[in-house]
């Protein structure tokens, strides 16, 4: 798969570090791994929130756009594993864009947005996504502010760079449960039907969701893929990650290699996980270019065979409406200027806009994807020069002995750790290990080609887990796609659902028009 120039440049921009404190404790993703199991299974996940869980609307807001609700509720993840959530996360604050009146009194469609990487607050994906949505379609929805982002997120955390890997899964697990609590309010009060949708992270978080809900529903997921493993061992988000920490911790305590690592177990190839790992790790920024060589020298047999799919599976219409036009990128560039304004208000009155959070975290307001720090880069660099001085200086060949068997080591470790990674990674994101949505064939995936941040090769195509899914795809990176093609995205949500009223409501309109005829 070739990687996107764009993604490389952008990659060079954001220097934030992900997992700065570790693995998190052993003990705590011990629960993780077995509440996994609780909520990857539709029918016990469901019971895990009532149908009548407290929700309360704080603020109502009319306006052109349409009328603007905002409200809270307690995760209902805390009641499960209490103390893995922080305490300012523990408080669940969404949005909610409705039309001022539906078209229809038995068909008011919704869609449920939840954030990507780096998407605090509201103010992106209401003004990017909900409100062109709501326009052009009809289509209501529901915004979700993520666990440790915005009003969620810890003092002591730098913008989105969670401190532990086990962090994600806590983010993970509230959002499940946290979609099932806004779908049971939204059907007590006549919403229906859903859909849940979101882009990079956030399509991945979409398509957990979907997995639970007991009835048909639309699932758009964006610039995800099948699991979160290759994300963070093979595309350009590993070399945002300390893995020097990550090692030493990893052998320091047995916890991790003698009783978690028997807990999960790594569903995509091992080997490809480690050699494209170890390649970003050594030889970073060059490894962007050799990268897709070395994944497909690995897994040679199956990335052809994806390969040879992708444009069978792909449907050529589709692919024909995800070019995009001047006119879209225009309508989209508007949409971003808006979502820009709107940023500035959204954080004022918040008040989340702290001088030294911004000297902190400098650099583009798109941060869903952070970068390896200088000080790393200078450390690497540093090491090169140390070995080009061992050769200038002579004692080549005990040099190299000492240095043979000092690399065989750190191999050895860095391997385990990678392979640590696939495999929590694998157990807890990996959408065999979930429910099959109700009705696949509302599910249409929106993927970039070049997608530098996700990668896809070797990994198990998310139609053959999904049978009747469809995947679409663009001629575009990951930043590209993002910033680009928003349009695209929505497209896919307004098909999906009007494949949901084809397929379930049609004969509920048919009455509805035989009814309104006068005898």
């Amino acid at each position: 798969m070739p990687v996107s120039k764009l993604d490389t440049a952008y990659r060079s921009l954001v220097l934030s570090k992900f997992f700065t404190k570790g693995w998190g404790k052993p003990e705590n993703l011990k629960k993780l791994f077995e509440f996994r199991k609780v909520v990857s299974e539709r029918e016990t996940c469901f019971q895990l929130v009532s149908q009548d869980y407290e929700v309360t609307i704080t603020k109502e807001i009319s306006s052109s756009d349409g009328l603007l609700l905002e409200g809270q509720f307690v995760s209902p993840f805390d009641q499960y594993l209490p103390g893995l959530l922080p305490q300012v996360s523990k408080t669940a604050y969404f949005q909610v864009l409705l039309p001022k009146k539906w078209q229809s009194d038995h068909y008011k469609p919704v869609c449920l947005h939840l954030a990507g990487t780096g998407d605090h607050f509201f103010f992106r994906r209401r003004n990017l996504m909900a409100k062109p949505l709501l326009k052009e379609t009809g289509i209501g929805a529901i915004l979700l502010e993520n666990p440790f982002y915005g009003m969620r997120k810890p003092k002591d955390q730098v913008w989105s760079c969670l401190h532990n890997v086990s962090d994600i899964f806590v983010m993970g697990g509230c959002l499940i449960l946290e979609s099932l609590v806004l779908f049971h309010w939204c059907k007590r009060n006549g919403l229906g039907p859903f859909g849940v949708t979101g882009i990079s992270m956030g399509g991945h978080m979409a398509s957990l969701a979907a997995t639970n809900w007991p009835e048909p529903i639309v699932l758009v997921p964006c610039l995800s893929w099948s699991t979160a493993s290759a994300v963070f061992t093979r595309g350009v988000m590993s070399a945002a990650i300390n893995w020097e920490l990550l090692e030493e911790q990893y052998f320091s305590d047995e916890s991790y290699s003698k009783e978690i690592r028997h807990m999960v177990k790594i569903i995509e190839n091992q080997d490809t996980c480690y050699e494209a790992g170890q390649h970003f790790a050594k030889n970073y920024p060059e490894s962007l270019e050799h990268v897709s060589k070395l994944t497909a020298d690995n897994i040679k047999s199956s990335t052809n065979n994806a390969n040879a799919s992708e444009e069978k599976k792909s449907d050529p219409k589709a692919a024909e409406k995800n070019s995009s036009g001047d006119a879209q990128v225009n309508e989209d560039k508007e949409n971003w200027n808006v979502a820009k304004k709107d940023k500035t208000a959204e954080e004022n009155a918040n008040n989340e806009s702290k001088s030294n959070d911004k000297a902190k975290n400098s650099g583009p307001s798109l941060d869903f994807i952070s970068e390896l720090g200088m000080n790393s880069i200078k450390k690497l660099a540093k090491s090169k020069m140390k070995m080009t001085n061992y050769w200038k200086n002579g004692d080549v060949k005990q040099k190299n002995d000492e240095n043979d068997t000092k690399d065989a080591k750190s191999r050895m470790k860095e391997k385990q750790a990678l392979q640590f990674m696939c495999g929590i990674m694998d157990e807890c994101t990996h959408l065999t290990n979930f429910s099959v949505p109700v009705d696949t064939d509302l599910i249409i995936a929106v993927t970039a080609r070049d997608d530098a941040y996700v990668p896809r090769d070797g990994l198990t195509d998310i139609r053959d887990i999904w049978r009747g899914a469809e995947v679409r795809y663009l001629n575009a990176g990951h930043v590209g796609a993002y910033l680009l093609h928003q349009k695209v995205f929505r497209t896919a949500i307004a098909d999906a659902f009007n494949r949901m009223r084809s397929k379930y409501y049609a004969n509920e309109e048919k009455l509805k028009r035989n009814s309104s005829v006068p005898e």
